[in-house]
């Protein structure tokens, strides 16, 4: 077989040249992401600095303490890349707003849950004070389990707080529960006890998950900055999964994670084990990306209609969610 050097040597200098302008051209992006102090392996890639060497792009990290925020923040067009839940997701796409699902963080297991003080049992909910930031995961399991538990929402006193404002609240004696996510429950759960984790209500009908979501106007300007960022993520993933055990109380990995959560460097290998972490690989299979995040929203979407959260529900949510940026990612070499 002939070699056609000159060919050879003109499709190696166009891919020099595909690569520089690509360079060249993630340097000028700025990327705004919007995070929750939240204990998962993202953390530590974004401690590192990794998203900012693989994408190339100038980035902005803020800080939200909800989901309901972060939302609000990308509607505005303050930031590209936000962190929700599936509940706040649910409430994005049933208004419409354009976005795209483009990685699923976790199921949501015990890392979420009710902690209440001096209830046994869900009876005597009625007339508490039980605080949960509202439009969360967090918010939709608490309404989940009153369905359950067949008590009236309206028999309940369900303040809307912030995780810093529970965990004030809940100092001060201001309210008998809150249904929250860690690390401010861990901090609940040494003078409170567990009426009941998002484990329970997803076995009752109401699972919950947290994901990574792109406005669709900054994933059309700029696909290779949103391939880049999800193919960090599901290698901070991967890593996690590969050695869960190494992720131990004195590993660096805890150290990162406990410095941009606010968590103690010795609690971040339980708060871990309270999701479920789905691999790249797993991502775009039917029950994730390919497919079933998409029921799980209408489904979400369906019970907040009902509850008279959102005023109406879509007859499609397929647009809200994408399997693109997994796929692009593992092709990219993760």
């Amino acid at each position: 077989m002939k070699i056609n050097r000159r060919n050879l040597l003109g499709t190696a200098a166009a891919a020099v040249l595909t690569f520089a302008t690509y360079a060249a051209h993630a340097a000028d992006v700025t990327l705004n992401i919007g995070y929750q102090p939240i204990v998962e392996p993202s953390r530590v890639p974004q401690a590192d600095g990794t998203y900012e060497k693989e994408t190339g792009a100038k980035i902005n990290w803020r800080k939200f303490d909800s989901g309901a925020d972060v939302i609000t923040a990308i509607a505005s067009g303050s930031i590209d890349i936000g962190y929700v839940g599936s509940s706040p997701l649910a409430a994005a796409a049933s208004r419409e707003l354009p976005i795209e699902t483009i990685y699923v963080v976790g199921l949501i297991s015990d890392a979420e849950a009710l902690a209440v003080k001096n209830i046994a049992k869900p009876e005597d909910l009625k007339g508490k004070k039980i605080a949960t930031p509202f439009v969360s995961t967090a918010h939709y399991s608490l309404l989940t389990a009153l369905k359950h538990w067949n008590v009236d929402p309206k028999s309940v006193q369900v303040l809307n707080l912030r995780p810093p404002e529970i965990a004030a609240a809940w100092e001060r004696g201001d309210i008998d529960g809150a249904y929250v996510w860690d690390p401010v429950l861990a901090q609940l759960k040494k003078s409170g006890s567990v009426l009941a984790t998002s484990a329970d209500v997803a076995k009752w009908g109401g699972p919950t998950f947290d994901a990574w979501i792109v406005s669709k106007k900054f994933a059309d300007a700029h696909p290779e900055v949103v391939t880049g960022f999800v193919k960090v993520t599901g290698a901070a993933y991967a890593s996690y999964l590969a050695n869960p055990d190494g992720w131990n109380a004195t590993s660096p990995e805890a150290e990162k994670i406990a410095k941009l959560t606010g968590a103690k460097t010795g609690e971040v290998p339980a708060l871990l084990k309270g999701y479920t972490f789905p691999s790249l690989k797993e991502q775009a299979g039917a029950d994730l990306l390919g497919g079933g995040t998409t029921k799980a929203v209408a489904e979400t979407s369906a019970f907040l209609l009902e509850q008279g959260k959102i005023p109406s529900v879509l007859k499609d949510y397929s647009p809200y969610v994408s399997d693109r940026w997994v796929k692009e990612a593992a092709k990219a070499g993760l």
